[in-house]
C-alpha cells in the first residue's frame, strides 16, 4: 500500500464458529496495530473497515489472510488521515449486514467483474442498474439511470422491493458500495421473482478502481468521517443541499433529537440560516407547530 494512512474495505460471508472469542481477537489485534474503525462479526462472516498508519495496515492485512477462512479475501483500499475514525468498534451482531430477512443465504452464483457488469450496461437495452443503498448514499452519487431504492435503512429493502415489481422481467444490475449488501439482496429479489439479477462484483469501489468515473455521477458515500470520496476530479456532481438545491456533497445530521437523519447540506445555507440545520421534514414540522393556532 502507497498510502500513508490507508483505509480498508473488506468482508467475507464465512462460518465463524464462535464469533465472540473471534471478536476479542480482533479487537486486542487492531488495538496493537494502532487501527481505528469498525468491525462486524457474525457467525456468517466478517465486515470491516479501518484505517490506520501505513505499516499496521499492512500487518494486519497480513496476519488476516494466515487464517485459511479469509486467505482470499478481498481488499479494497483508499486514502484516509488519523481522522478518518474517531476510535475502534469491534461488535458480535446477528448479521453483518441487516437486513432482517430471516435465514437468507448470500448469493455468490450471479456475480460479474466489473469489467462484464459494465458492458452488460452498456449493451444490454434491457439491462437497468439498481442502486440498493440507502437514499442519502445515493443522493451523493449513483450510476447514470440507476434506479434508486427510497430508504433510510437497509433493513428496509425487504419491505421496499414491492415497489419494483416493473423491473421483474428486467435484467437487474445490482451494486451497493463494497458489494456486500447485494449478495443478500440478491437473494432477496430472487425468491421475490426476479428473473435476471446480477450483482456488481467488488461493488463501486472495484468499479472505480478500473473505471473510475465512467457512467458515475456524483461522489461516493462512505461510513467514517470523510462522507465521501471521488477518484477522479471531473466528475458530474448531483449532490443538491437540502433546503437551497445548491450543488454540494456535504453531509450533516440532523440536530433534531432524535431524528439525527443524515441529509445533504451546503455551507453556505447552514451560514444563511442556522435553523437549516434541522432536515427539512424536523424544520417543516416545527415551522407547523410555532405557527398552529390554539
Amino acid at each position: 500500500m502507497s498510502e500513508a494512512y490507508p483505509v480498508i474495505l473488506f468482508y467475507k460471508y464465512v462460518p465463524i464458529r464462535n464469533a465472540e472469542v473471534f471478536a476479542a481477537h480482533q479487537r486486542v489485534l487492531c488495538s496493537s496495530l494502532e487501527l481505528k474503525g469498525r468491525i462486524l462479526i457474525a457467525s456468517e462472516g466478517i465486515n470491516g473497515t479501518l484505517a490506520g498508519p501505513v505499516e499496521g495496515v499492512n500487518r494486519y492485512v497480513a496476519l488476516l489472510k494466515t487464517d485459511t477462512r479469509f486467505s482470499d479475501i478481498a481488499i479494497k483500499i483508499s486514502a484516509g488521515d488519523a481522522g478518518t475514525f474517531p476510535k475502534l468498534v469491534v461488535k458480535v451482531r446477528s448479521e453483518i449486514v441487516t437486513l432482517n430477512a430471516g435465514a437468507i443465504k448470500p448469493d455468490k452464483d450471479n456475480q460479474l467483474s466489473p469489467a462484464d457488469w459494465k458492458r452488460m450496461m452498456e449493451e444490454n437495452p434491457d439491462a437497468v442498474p439498481v442502486d440498493i443503498r440507502n437514499r442519502f448514499e445515493s443522493a451523493a452519487g449513483k450510476f447514470e439511470n440507476a434506479v434508486v431504492c427510497d430508504i433510510e435503512h437497509f433493513r428496509e429493502l425487504p419491505q421496499y422491493v414491492d415497489r419494483l415489481q416493473s423491473l421483474k422481467d428486467k435484467t437487474v444490475l445490482m451494486y451497493c458500495t463494497g458489494g456486500i449488501r447485494c449478495e443478500k439482496a440478491s437473494t432477496l429479489f430472487r425468491s421475490k421473482g426476479f428473473k435476471n439479477v446480477f450483482q456488481l462484483h467488488g461493488g463501486i469501489a472495484a468499479y472505480q478502481e478500473q473505471f473510475g468515473n465512467e457512467h458515475w455521477q456524483g461522489e461516493c458515500f462512505v461510513f467514517d468521517q470523510r462522507m465521501t470520496v471521488r477518484v477522479e476530479e471531473g466528475l458530474v456532481q448531483i449532490g443538491r443541499c437540502a433546503h437551497t438545491g445548491r450543488a454540494t456533497s456535504r453531509f450533516v445530521n440532523c440536530l433534531h433529537d432524535p431524528c439525527h437523519t443524515l441529509f445533504i447540506l451546503s455551507e453556505q445555507a447552514e451560514s444563511e440560516n442556522r435553523d437549516h440545520l434541522l432536515c427539512p421534514k424536523c424544520l417543516a414540522a416545527r415551522i407547523s407547530f410555532e405557527t398552529a393556532e390554539y
